[in-house]
């Protein structure tokens, strides 16, 4: 198992071009042909009084993010003319998550960005990248709008809590974890038995993964008073991981994001790229 199609989605965010430079990077450590995916949003005036008026202003903001967009195009072009991979760009005018949602199903693994609150709504919805890894059914890999990230994977801490979506977590990181130096397997106040996590608290999925040549570490901590989002992040700067893995749980109907507690202090405070499935 490997990826060999591997989606990046830009937008008009300072971050974006970051993204890019990951991604091919990311895309070349697999030998895989990369997808960038743009989408231009068509502007949404709730209320304005003259219709006229209104046609204006969206027209305005259409004229501006097609400029942002063809930027990132020739940005684009200029470096995947020395990527020595395969590579395409795609672009679109629509709704941002259905988008890339679609997209992200024809890929091993979809990229994208953590939203940075201070550059408000235009670049990208706040709630894509939680969208798309609780729709696509594929994995996402969300890098932090703080920080400088290059590579991931070299020590991973996978958050296990034994359920369907940290057994699909972990199955999809395979290509990240078989390459790591260290894997730390976190169950965080672990409910041994046959419907928890075993006798012995990550033990099993580690056993499974070193059959998969992944040099996994077993641990377990007991923190019932504190935030699970706060005990995973602690944990990964103790470890010095590069790369949090951990199942996304909740549901979207209608882009009503509803995420679990774990999921949801992730996405609020996350200090390292973070791999998520559902």
């Amino acid at each position: 198992m490997s990826y060999k199609d591997v989606l990046v989605h830009l937008d008009e965010s300072g971050r974006s071009p970051q993204r890019l430079d990951f991604a091919i990077d990311f895309a070349r450590s697999f030998d895989a042909h990369l997808s960038a995916l743009y989408v231009v949003q068509i502007p949404f005036l709730p209320f304005v009084a003259e219709a006229e008026a209104s046609a204006q202003i969206i027209e305005a903001q259409l004229e501006r993010a097609r400029d942002l967009k063809d930027k990132a195009k020739a940005d684009f072009d200029r470096r995947a003319a020395s990527a020595g991979i395969s590579i395409e760009w795609r672009e679109t005018e629509g709704d941002a998550i259905d988008t890339t949602t679609m997209h992200a199903r024809h890929s091993d693994i979809a990229i994208l960005g953590q939203p940075n609150p201070e550059e408000g709504f235009s670049a990208s919805p706040r709630n894509l990248p939680q969208v798309v890894a609780l729709s696509a059914g594929r994995p996402v890999l969300v890098l932090p709008y703080a920080g400088s990230y290059r590579s991931v994977g070299e020590r991973v801490l996978v958050a296990w809590n034994a359920s369907r979506e940290a057994a699909r977590a972990v199955n999809d990181a395979l290509p990240i974890l078989k390459r790591s130096k260290q894997v730390t397997v976190l169950a965080i106040n672990p409910k041994k038995g046959t419907d928890g996590h075993g006798q012995v608290p990550s033990a099993d999925i580690s056993t499974h993964l070193a059959r998969h040549g992944v040099k996994a570490i077993a641990a377990q901590t007991v923190a019932p008073d504190e935030d699970v989002g706060d005990v995973i992040l602690s944990r990964a700067a103790d470890e010095g991981a590069d790369l949090i893995v951990m199942g996304c749980y909740g549901h979207s109907r209608l882009h009503e994001l509803v995420l679990g507690g774990a999921s949801r202090d992730l996405f609020a405070h996350m200090t390292v790229p973070v791999l998520l499935a559902h």
